[in-house]
């Protein structure tokens, strides 16, 4: 339980210095802003209690904010993705499928699971994140041209780091 802990927490603090110092700074033409730190709300265990998700989101996104100087657009964002989270895995499969001791990866759940998964949260990360980044429907077609490029770079981003971290089942 301590090791699960650690290992979280390690894994937090890794993907916001990440995210921060590397990726804030990829912006290719304005219109791609890779997000690998949501990784670790999608990598959280599936028994993590809501209150435990949504608080872990919340000082995710807090942490980010705190380092880029924005007021709360990647909180806000977290927390809704957190939100959406028990909701898409019930939508994506039964409770019995989950069982003690895998975690939602691909080397557990397989490719096509973590595919459709991921795809999912990260488009409810990204929609809040660049709407209230805009702050206005104005600009609504650009909007979500970076929010269709900024999807495909991360979930390249996510999967790439899944089959980087991927080690066989013994």
């Amino acid at each position: 339980m301590i090791n699960l802990v650690l290992r979280n927490i390690l894994r937090m603090i890794f993907l916001v210095i990440f995210q921060v110092a590397v990726l804030n700074n990829v912006q290719l033409g304005g219109y791609i802003n890779p997000y690998l730190y949501v990784l670790f709300i999608l990598l959280l265990p599936f028994d993590t209690p809501k209150w435990l998700l949504l608080l872990s989101a919340f000082f995710l996104g807090l942490s980010v904010d705190l380092f880029t100087d924005t007021i709360g657009i990647n909180t806000a964002a977290c927390v809704f993705m957190a939100f959406c989270r028990p909701g898409v895995l019930s939508l994506i499969a039964t409770k019995q499928e989950y069982e003690q001791g895998i975690s939602p990866t691909v080397r557990d759940m397989g490719f096509k699971w973590f595919f459709s998964y991921s795809l999912i949260l990260v488009f409810a990360h990204h929609i809040p994140l660049f709407f209230l980044e805009v702050f206005s429907f104005r600009e609504f077609f650009h909007t979500l041209l970076r929010i269709g490029l900024s999807i495909v770079v991360t979930m390249f981003l996510l999967l790439i780091s899944q089959f980087i971290t991927y080690r066989p089942k013994k």
